[in-house]
């Protein structure tokens, strides 16, 4: 969403079980339509932030993110496709959610009525 609004939405992401580093596969294929992750790291989420969030999406139904009182937005869950489940593993893999995913924030960016950077 960054690399789409820019600086018009804050973004924050979060995982249930967060991963000591970056998925080398996945920052390889981001690189290669141009959205950079510097800076960004595997970091829990924030209960904090999940109060406070005007849009919660969770991607896949692995990861079990509970509702809490007080939150202002219900809970979104983007099942998204899973190569590996037909053998694509790696790179291909990378760049099949990848371009799946990108295609849900487009989407959403235009909901939102920030689909390009000013």
């Amino acid at each position: 969403m960054k690399h789409i609004a820019g600086d018009r939405v804050a973004v924050y992401s979060g995982g249930t079980g967060p991963d000591e580093k970056l998925a080398t596969d996945a920052v390889v294929s981001l690189g290669e339509i141009g959205i950079g992750v510097e800076g960004q790291f595997p970091k829990a989420i924030d209960p904090e932030i999940l109060l406070s969030a005007d849009r919660v999406v969770i991607l896949g139904d692995q990861a079990k993110v509970e509702a809490s009182d007080g939150m202002k937005s219900a809970i979104e869950t983007w099942l998204t496709i899973e190569p590996a489940d037909r053998g694509i593993h790696g790179a291909a893999r990378a760049a099949l959610v990848r371009d799946d995913i990108y295609a849900r924030v487009m989407k959403l960016a235009h909901e939102l009525g920030v689909s390009e950077k000013e």
